[in-house]
Parts: structure tokens; C-alpha cells; sequence
């Protein structure tokens, strides 16, 4: 095929393509024979122009010419002879009758069939051979197994099977092998059948016994085979099957069941009623209890026989592989169901034990270790006995949390399990600190009160230390009763019938307002159940001196409010220095309520460590320990009082709910704290110890704390919640509406005065003006944010909610202590709250005058501006007023 010509080169138009294209464009009224005529002497024309050419380029060079010629001629020659001489060896080849390659092929199919039937006659003869050995084979198997020659038909069944599997490759595709393989399993299953049953006669365990039968007679069989050839002729799964369930059967009932049981066993020798030797080993279960060192002797018996009766019956493999997977099992039996049991929790069964320890750690490595062939290195007894005191401190310990656990969670469901517990406060003007107050109060503890809520110490950590209590401190006495102690100061009724006394209430004078209102939901268990148990005055304040009241000016309560809140309840119950120039002498107690379960947990502290100390100077154990003896025990210590603060609030939650009972776990805490730092003060313990117990006992304390506050918090929400019902005390000037925030507010009156009586017999005097001076400012600072709040105040609204700011002085009440208020003292927004209800009545003058005698220096800037623009019309005054006041409170 040519190659064609790109499209933008020029392209040579010869003749002929010159006529087709006329030939085309002509029509039937142009074409005639004259332009036909034409068109063929123009291709004759075109022709004889090319014959020219060609006959002068020959001419041109005519030798050239003539040399090609010939060329061409010659190489057609040779052709011509080629082909003619190829055709000739095609036939000599290929010919069907004389052709070399016709000829070839008949004598490779002779050839081929010749080598066929030689190699069938050779397949044939070794087939027949290896059929003529595989009956043979089979011959001897099933002559063996008939005479019951069984280790013999073993070793001939696994040859039959190894020489029927190696049978030629057509003898095996055979129907005659597939019956001889058949035959073959058979034999070789009853072969196993005879070999199990000949173990299960020549070596039995069972619970009662175990028996050893040297020689077994099967069926069939003339003479007895022994145990040991039996065991090497099974499998090697059987084999390591049965030891399987040898060992388990032996940890089972002569292992484990000795350690746990009393058991005796007696080795005896006989012969049965074939005359074969029977060796046997009973065992019998005793209901008397026997002594530890007694089932140690019983399993040495059991492992003397099994070295002498059963053992040397091993195949040899397992001979002593056998013995030593068994020594771990017997190891961990003895951890398990001898030692770890045995563990003795008191010092006075350690001696016995340790002798225990001692034969235990003899017996691995006589038997164990010798006998078995246990690791001599790794020696599971040796290593636990070694550390034994650290195995008794941990059981000690364990037995010790799980005592006190019971005891928390028997004292939980109890009520009125309580105490009444004194503080010696210092005397009074005197702002102690707690280190060196320490040594000058302590804490007398009067008898169990069957009528008393539970007590819960209380959060705040003031400075009030406890000293001594009435508790056995040389035994646990976990399941003992509580003793009673003295009954000093003041004590609650112990007759589970209360008799009825004064209502607590007329002492202070709360009932006088009116008709008492339902009380709140958490007050209305404690309040109940507090009242008609305690007189009048549970602080026994009556025979206090009675001074007149002093007055209170703004200097001395601001310098009382810098005071910490320890040294508020320590020196805060006299107002400035009053009460410091009488010079007071006496130490001032106070009384609170304190659960008896406490006495239990600092009980379990004290003897923890007085039986830490006794261990470390036992010297009882011969070997070191990883720590000092005594030292874990010792350490119990603080996981005691993590136990007691953790598990008791959650099993006694539902009671903790009520207030009372609320507080009461707060005074538990601090109580407990506060005997802690006096275990610390005469117990000789190590340093790591005594920094737990101080860790402890700051946690104590900040419980404590968290308690009691969170006390507070919740009686403040709940009274606010009551307030909010107020609306802001906004519209006032309507009767209704000032009907609404008188109720609201006498409401929140008179939920203070119940919660007050509930508190004041569970909290001592200064923790309890402190709580109620926190629930009173709470209240008042709301009512004082509410009102502040207001954006005009008009002259009727101003009285109003004057009148509604002086309900509330009720509350001055609860801090009077001989005829003296500490109100400002304890609550911080009183004298705000008071000088807010005068100025709600007060003119433009008397608010200046205030303003610059500096009574108004608890308001801010701000709260004046907008009480002074809520209260008064925008005149130059109010202006003038304003101006005085953004320029600051005036320098005294």
C-alpha cells in the first residue's frame, strides 16, 4: 500500500486524472466522439512520452541494464531449481507409502508398546510382593492381638498401617487394600480396647483408695502382661490423657482432700484371686478434727506409695516429667487449703503456726523438691514462709477493716446511739490557737443516749481539742458493748419513755411571735425528735453571771469580723473587750453530741497500734520480712479511717438527709480528729505511720468542714427559696402585696427558730452561733439585695418594708449570751440590715448625719446612690446628699 501523501504538499496531476476529472464535469450535451477522440489520443500520447523515456534511460546506460538482465535471469533459474529440488525431499519425507518419516513413527509404536508391557509385568511383581508383606503383616497382627500379646500387636498394627501406606500407587487405589486397611483398624481398635482395660484393672483411684496391679491378665492372653509395658504401648494422646486424669484424680482426693479435711490412709499389700500382687492404699475420712501437722504426715504416705507403687510403672518419657508437673499442684494445694487458711489473726496462734510453717517448708523440700523434682530454686512455700509476717500483717489487717465494716454498717441502722461530748474553752476574751490551746481542754464523755439522733461531727475546724476518752484501749472488743462512761456536764435521758418538759422554745422566748408553723421538711425529724429530751438551757448557762447588755459601737465589731473563724468561736462569744476586762478566770465548757460509733473507730486505731508495737517487739519471726514487723498493721490505721469516712456516708445517706443528723456527722469528724491528735500525742509510732494518721486527720478535719458548711448551705438555700416567694419586695404600697411578704418573712422567722432549736442541742455554743450567724446573714443579705434592688422606693412602700425589716429583729434572740447580743459579732450584715431599716424611714438630714458619723460604712458607694435615688424626689439636696456620698465614707 502506498504511502499517501500529506494533504498541504503539492500533488503531480497526471493524464489519466485530467481526463476522469473532464470525463466527470462533462454532460450529455458536451459529450460527443470528437471530444472522446481527443481524450484518447491524449492517453496515447501520455503513453508513447513514457515508452520514450524509458528507452532513453536504458539507452542512457545500456550496461547497467544488460548487467541487471541477466541478474534477474539467473536468480529466476535458481528458483526454479530450489523449488524443484524441495518438492523432491517433501516427498521423500512425507510420502505415505516409502516417505522416512511414515516409517519412523511405525517403529516408535512398536517400541512404545514393548516398553507398556514390560513395565506392567515389573508393577505387577512388586505389587503382588508388597501384598504378599502387607498379609504377612496383617497375619501377625491379628495373631498377637488373638493371643493377647498386646504390645507385640501394637508394634505390628503400627507397622501393618506404616506398610499399608506405603503401598505402590496403583496397589493402593486396590479394593484389597481398602479391606486390609479396614481389618487393620479393627484389630488395632480392639488392641486399644484391651490396652484401656488393662490400665483401668492395673491402676484405679478413687475416692476411697488407690490400687496397683504390677502384672494384668487380659482375655486371651496365657500369661499376665506387665503394668509398665501396657502404659508404654498406648497412644501417645491415651497416654498423655490418663496421666492428665491421673493428676487430677490424685490432687483431688489425696491432695486437696487431705489438706482440707481429717483424713487417714493405710497402705496394704495382697494378693487377688489370680495370684497377682495387688498393692493398695485406702483412704478414710474422720469427723474428729485433726491437726494440721498430722494431714502433712498423710500426704507424705500418699507420695511415699506413689514413688514406690506407681511411678517406676511410667512409660519413660513420663517417668519423670510426670512427677514434675504433679509437684506444682501439690504446692498450690498446700498455699491453698493448708497455710493461707491456717493464717492465724491474733498474735497469741503465731507460735503454733509458725511450727506449721516450718514442717510445711520440710516437707517441700523433702518431698516436693527431692521426691517430685520440683525447682530447688523456685520454692513457692520457702519464699511465702520467708515473708510470713507480711502474709500475717495483711490478714490482720484485712480482718481488722472487715471488723470495723461490720461495726459501721450495725451502727448505721441504729438511732439515738449517741454521746454528749465537753469542750473546755479557755477563758474568754483570750483568742488561743489551736497547738497551744491543746493541752488545756478536754473532752469528757457522759453516757450513751438511747433518745439522742446520731451525732455528726462538725466541719469547722475550731479551736477545740479533745482529750481523753472513755474506751478500752487493750482489746478490740469489736463485738463487744460500748462501757458506759462517767456522766459529767450535761447528759441526755436515757429512759426510752421522755417524759414531758418545758418546751426548749419558751427559754428563749421564739414562741411568743404566734401561732408556730409547720416546719420545714429536713427540720421536722430533728426538731421532733430533740424536743422534750433536753432542758431549757442545754449549755447550762443559768448559773452564768448576768451582766447588763453592753453596747455594741461599729469600731468593735469591725475589729471582731478580721478575726478567723477559729478564733470567732474561741474568743467570739464576748463582743470587743468587754468581757476581756473581768478578767475571768474559770475555763468555759461546752457541750455537743458525738456518736458512739466513733469510739469504736479510735478503739480500732489504738489497738492497731498498741498490736503494731507488741508484733515489732515479739521477735516471733525467725526470718526478715520486706518490712518491719508490726509496720503494716500499724498502717491499718489510716485505711480505718478511710473506711469510716468512706462507707459511712453512703450505707447512712437517708439519714443524713436531716439537718440534725447532718451536723451530727460533722461533730463525728471533728471528734475523731481531735482523739487522733491525741493517740498521736502518746503513741511511739514510726514516722511514716504517724504522717498517715496526720494525713487522716486532716481529712477528718476538712470532712468536718465540707459538713457542717454544706449544712449551712443548704438551710440558707431553702430559706432563700422561701424569700423568693417575696417577689423582690416590690409593690408594698397594696395591702395584699405587703400581706404576701409579711407571711413570706414570718415564715422564714419562724423556719429559723425551729432550725435553731434543733441545732442548739447538737452543736456546741460556739459552732452553733457561728452556723446561725452564717443562716442569718444569708437571709438578711438576700432581703437586703432585694430591697437595694428596688428602683423607687415611694414614702408608703418605705414604711412598708420597714416594718417587714423589723420582724425580722426577732433573731437577735438566738445571740444573746447573759443578757449581752452577740448578734453583730456573728452576723456580719446585721448592723447593715438594722441601719437599712431606719434609713427606709429616715429623712435626707438623719441619712447625712449617718453618713458622716460613719454608721453607713458597711454600704458601698454605689448601694447608697441608689438607695438615697430610689427613696428621695430629684431636688438640689438629694444632689447635694449624692455628691457627699460619691466622694467616699469620711476618715475616722
Amino acid at each position: 500500500m502506498a504511502f499517501p501523501l500529506p494533504s498541504h504538499l503539492p500533488r503531480k496531476v497526471d493524464v489519466s486524472s485530467q481526463i476522469l476529472s473532464k470525463l466527470d464535469s462533462a454532460t450529455w450535451q458536451t459529450l460527443n466522439s470528437s471530444v472522446a477522440l481527443s481524450w484518447c489520443k491524449e492517453l496515447d500520447e501520455c503513453i508513447n512520452q513514457a515508452k520514450n523515456r524509458i528507452h532513453d534511460r536504458i539507452r542512457s546506460d545500456i550496461a547497467a541494464f544488460d548487467t541487471q538482465l541477466s541478474s534477474a535471469k539467473s536468480a529466476q533459474e535458481r528458483l526454479s531449481t530450489l523449488s524443484d529440488g524441495i518438492n523432491s525431499l517433501n516427498r521423500s519425507v512425507f510420502d505415505p507409502e516409502s516417505g522416512a518419516a511414515s516409517s519412523t513413527l511405525e517403529t516408535l509404536k512398536q517400541h512404545h508398546a514393548l516398553a507398556q508391557a514390560s513395565l506392567n509385568a515389573d508393577v505387577l511383581h512388586a505389587s503382588l510382593q508388597h501384598l504378599v508383606k502387607c498379609k504377612a503383616q496383617l497375619d501377625l497382627a491379628q495373631t498377637t492381638a488373638d493371643t493377647g500379646d498386646l504390645p507385640a500387636a501394637v508394634r505390628a498394627c503400627s507397622e501393618l498401617q506404616r506398610v499399608l501406606a506405603a503401598s505402590p500407587g496403583p496397589l493402593a487405589e486396590a479394593s484389597v487394600i481398602g479391606d486390609m486397611k479396614r481389618v487393620s483398624q479393627v484389630i488395632d481398635n480392639r488392641v486399644s480396647e484391651l490396652l484401656e482395660y488393662a490400665y483401668s484393672v492395673g491402676l484405679v483411684v478413687t475416692e476411697q483408695y488407690i490400687t496397683v496391679r504390677p502384672s494384668v491378665l487380659v482375655s486371651g492372653s496365657a500369661t499376665p502382661l506387665p503394668l509398665s509395658s501396657v502404659l508404654s504401648s498406648l497412644s501417645p494422646s491415651a497416654v498423655t490423657a490418663r496421666l492428665a486424669s491421673l493428676r487430677r484424680d490424685l490432687t483431688s482426693h489425696y491432695v486437696d482432700r487431705v489438706l482440707r479435711s481429717s483424713t487417714s490412709v493405710t497402705p496394704t499389700t495382697e494378693d487377688d484371686s489370680s495370684d497377682i500382687i495387688v498393692h493398695k492404699i485406702q483412704c478414710f475420712t474422720s469427723k474428729d478434727s485433726t491437726s494440721h501437722d498430722i494431714s502433712l504426715n498423710t500426704l507424705s504416705h500418699v507420695l511415699d506409695f506413689l514413688d514406690e507403687k506407681v511411678f517406676p510403672h511410667l512409660p519413660s518419657p513420663q517417668r519423670e516429667s510426670f512427677p514434675r508437673t504433679f509437684a506444682k499442684p501439690v504446692t498450690s494445694s498446700i498455699m491453698t487449703n493448708l497455710l493461707i487458711p491456717s493464717l492465724p489473726s491474733t498474735l497469741e496462734s503465731l507460735p503454733a503456726f509458725l511450727q506449721l510453717t516450718r514442717k510445711a517448708v520440710e516437707f517441700e523440700s523433702q518431698y516436693v523438691v527431692g521426691l517430685l523434682g520440683g525447682d530447688s530454686v523456685d520454692r513457692e512455700i520457702k519464699a511465702w514462709a520467708d515473708n510470713l509476717c507480711a502474709h500475717y500483717e495483711r490478714a490482720r489487717r484485712v480482718h481488722i477493716l472487715g471488723a470495723i465494716r461490720n461495726v459501721i454498717l450495725e451502727r448505721a441502722a441504729r438511732i439515738g446511739d449517741t454521746f454528749v461530748a465537753e469542750v473546755r474553752i479557755p477563758p474568754e476574751g483570750v483568742l488561743p490557737v489551736q497547738t497551744t490551746v491543746a493541752n488545756q481542754r478536754s473532752v469528757i464523755e457522759c453516757s450513751p443516749s438511747s433518745e439522742d439522733a446520731w451525732n455528726l461531727d462538725d466541719n469547722q475546724s475550731f479551736g477545740m481539742n479533745h482529750s481523753g476518752s472513755a474506751v478500752d484501749e487493750q482489746s478490740w472488743g469489736f463485738d463487744d458493748e460500748i462501757e458506759q462512761p462517767e456522766r459529767t456536764g450535761v447528759t441526755p435521758e436515757s429512759n426510752s419513755e421522755v417524759k414531758a418538759g418545758p418546751d426548749p422554745g419558751d427559754a428563749w422566748g421564739w414562741n411568743d411571735d404566734g401561732p408556730p408553723e409547720e416546719p420545714m421538711g429536713e427540720e421536722a425529724g430533728s426538731s421532733s425528735s430533740h424536743e422534750g429530751l433536753w432542758d431549757d438551757d442545754p449549755w447550762d448557762d443559768n448559773n452564768s453571771p448576768t451582766n447588763p447588755p453592753a453596747a455594741t459601737t461599729v469600731a468593735s465589731v469591725v475589729q471582731f469580723q478580721k478575726l478567723t473563724p477559729e478564733q470567732q468561736v474561741a474568743g467570739g462569744s464576748t463582743n470587743g473587750s468587754s468581757k476581756a476586762s473581768r478578767g475571768l478566770s474559770h475555763v468555759r465548757k461546752e457541750t455537743y453530741l458525738v456518736s458512739t460509733l466513733t469510739t469504736e473507730v479510735v478503739r480500732t486505731v489504738e489497738s492497731c497500734l498498741e498490736e503494731g508495737k507488741a508484733l515489732a517487739t515479739s521477735h516471733i519471726f525467725p526470718q526478715p520480712s520486706t518490712s518491719s514487723p508490726g509496720n503494716l498493721i500499724m498502717h491499718s490505721t489510716s485505711l480505718v479511717l478511710e473506711l469510716y469516712c468512706g462507707l459511712y456516708p453512703v450505707v447512712a445517706a437517708s439519714r443524713l438527709s436531716d439537718t440534725t443528723l447532718h451536723v451530727q456527722f460533722s461533730n463525728d469528724c471533728f471528734y475523731l480528729s481531735e482523739e487522733l491528735d491525741r493517740v498521736l500525742l502518746k503513741a511511739e509510732a514510726p514516722s511514716d505511720v504517724q504522717r498517715k494518721l496526720q494525713e487522716g486527720r486532716a481529712d477528718l478535719i476538712v470532712l468536718a468542714d465540707s459538713w457542717f458548711y454544706d449544712a449551712i448551705d443548704k438551710q440558707v438555700m431553702t430559706l432563700c427559696n422561701t424569700l423568693a416567694s417575696a417577689g423582690g419586695f416590690t409593690g408594698t404600697s397594696d395591702q395584699d402585696r405587703y400581706d404576701e411578704c409579711e407571711t413570706t418573712v414570718t415564715a422564714v422567722l419562724q423556719n429559723i427558730k425551729r432550725l435553731a432549736r434543733a441545732w442548739k442541742h447538737v452543736l456546741p455554743k460556739g459552732k452553733y452561733h457561728v452556723a446561725m450567724g452564717n443562716v442569718v446573714d444569708g437571709v438578711l443579705s438576700r432581703i437586703l439585695d432585694d430591697i437595694l434592688a428596688i428602683p423607687d422606693i415611694p414614702e408608703v412602700e418605705s414604711h412598708k418594708l420597714g416594718e417587714l425589716c423589723r420582724i425580722l429583729f426577732a433573731l437577735e434572740e438566738l445571740f444573746v449570751e447573759d443578757a449581752e447580743s452577740l448578734v453583730a459579732s456573728f452576723v456580719p450584715s446585721w448592723l447593715k440590715f438594722s441601719y437599712l431599716s431606719e434609713l427606709l424611714e429616715a429623712s435626707m438630714a438623719d441619712l447625712t448625719y449617718l453618713f458622716d458619723e460613719g454608721a453607713l460604712v458597711d454600704f458601698e458607694i454605689d448601694e447608697l446612690v441608689k438607695l438615697v435615688r430610689a427613696l428621695f424626689a430629684d431636688t438640689p439636696l438629694r444632689a447635694k446628699t449624692l455628691n457627699k456620698i460619691m466622694g467616699g465614707h469620711p476618715i475616722r
